[in-house]
């Protein structure tokens, strides 16, 4: 089954975890005992209503303070998909914890309070997922019951909301718009009656009728090598097969491909699925590969197609979003984590701070938590990479603290 993965974004109070509430509760993907701790909760706080929050945010600090602080990963399935949540927080200060929602999400669903309309925490949110080329934006104009399901007001904030997409630098992402409130459930799983107004699909509807192809970037193929597979057994005495996920794009049974960084040429003999063989593998499965001749590959090297080949530099010109308390310095040292390879790394220069709300860079020395801006890193070894906006796979890494081993930061190569 396709395993759809989703961001929520949105500021204090937009309703982000009421909203996935709601979806588990109207899709019955709610256990019993977490429904009845629901029920329980709600009425001991005297509300008339089911506080569908309490279904992700799970710390103390959130349930006390009614806000979402960390990531919750929320999971459920309908007929035709099986989706994955990521919950993330609002505040500014947790800027790194949306990144981190995102980073692996193919569809982002952004709330507003449709009695705020777009603020200063809707340009952030946007303008993480214009860095992050999520595809798929739906802008979720919530809480509608409180302003009467007005058709005026939803139009105001699509007409404000237009405006900031025309700053995006990504023309391929499509942003769609649907009018909700997750409170009452009107347009999240089915349309209430509410907004007669509105002819467009429902947030469920609209997930289960995006195609891989909708949400998925096209680029160059690109297979890090996670392990090396050798049964060793009877039946499968010289097997020699390469497993790990495929991105970017297709590679098929015959395709002549270069094992990096060797350089070593070679073509696909046959594609593994577990016990199963195909002759083609997607973009996006995980598959063992084997290979014509009996080369060296090991985890961390990477199989291309040999009509193209990415980029191979010591020196790197990136976009880092911070998230260690201790502030980002030039002369630094981390790992830099690039797919499967881990290289060490020093920060050559931190050249500006860019601002979430589109209104340019200032030039800094240093990064301090929850700040993204462009820095340089010089590797002790060349990596094979393509830019971040070419493929979000081969573009992406983080920075790793040696002396912590904690994850410093998050970076695109530009």
């Amino acid at each position: 089954m396709e395993v759809l993965k989703i961001a929520t974004a949105g500021s204090v109070d937009d309703g982000k975890s009421t909203l996935i509430g709601r979806l588990l509760y109207d899709t019955q993907s709610l256990t019993t005992d977490k429904l009845e701790a629901i029920e329980k909760s709600s009425k001991q706080k005297g509300y008339d209503y089911l506080d569908f929050s309490l279904a992700t945010d799970g710390l103390v600090a959130e349930r006390e303070q009614g806000i979402t602080i960390d990531v919750a990963h929320i999971y459920f399935s309908t007929a035709k998909k099986s989706y994955i949540i990521a919950d993330t927080p609002g505040h500014v200060e947790y800027t790194r914890n949306m990144v981190t929602g995102a980073s692996t999400s193919q569809v982002s669903i952004i709330l507003i309070d449709a009695r705020k309309g777009v603020i200063e925490q809707t340009y952030r949110h946007f303008f993480i997922n214009n860095l992050l080329r999520v595809k798929e934006v739906i802008v979720a104009v919530n809480k509608m019951d409180l302003v009467d399901y007005s058709e005026e007001v939803y139009n105001k904030i699509k007409a404000d909301f237009e405006a900031l997409n025309a700053k995006s630098t990504f023309k391929e992402q499509n942003v769609s718009y649907i009018p909700l409130s997750a409170l009452t459930g009107d347009n999240v799983v089915e349309s209430l009656g509410g907004m007669p107004w509105y002819e467009g699909q429902t947030i469920l509807e609209h997930l289960e009728a995006l195609e891989p192809a909708d949400v998925y970037e096209k680029g160059k193929a690109r297979f890090p090598v996670q392990t090396v597979i050798r049964p060793k057994t009877e039946e499968y005495h010289d097997f020699r097969g390469y497993a790990g996920k495929l991105y970017g794009n297709n590679i098929k049974v015959g395709d002549a491909v270069t094992v990096l960084p060797s350089l070593t040429e070679s073509k696909v003999t046959n594609i593994h699925f577990f016990d199963k063989q195909f002759d083609e593998a997607s973009v996006g499965s995980s598959v063992t590969i084997e290979l014509e001749n009996d080369i060296n590959v090991t985890r961390g090297d990477m199989i291309v197609k040999s009509s193209e080949l990415p980029k191979v530099e010591k020196d790197i010109n990136t976009t880092v979003c911070w998230m260690d308390s201790k502030k980002l310095v030039p002369g630094a040292k981390y790992f830099v984590q690039h797919n499967t390879n881990r290289v060490l790394a020093k920060i050559d220069s931190v050249k500006n701070v860019i601002a979430t709300d589109f209104s340019g860079t200032t030039e800094v020395s240093q990064l301090a938590i929850n700040e993204i801006g462009e820095v340089n890193i010089k590797l002790s070894k060349a990596i094979y990479f393509d830019a971040y906006n070419d493929n979000k796979s081969n573009g992406a890494f983080i920075l790793i603290d040696a002396a912590t081993n904690t994850t410093a930061g998050v970076g695109f190569i530009r």
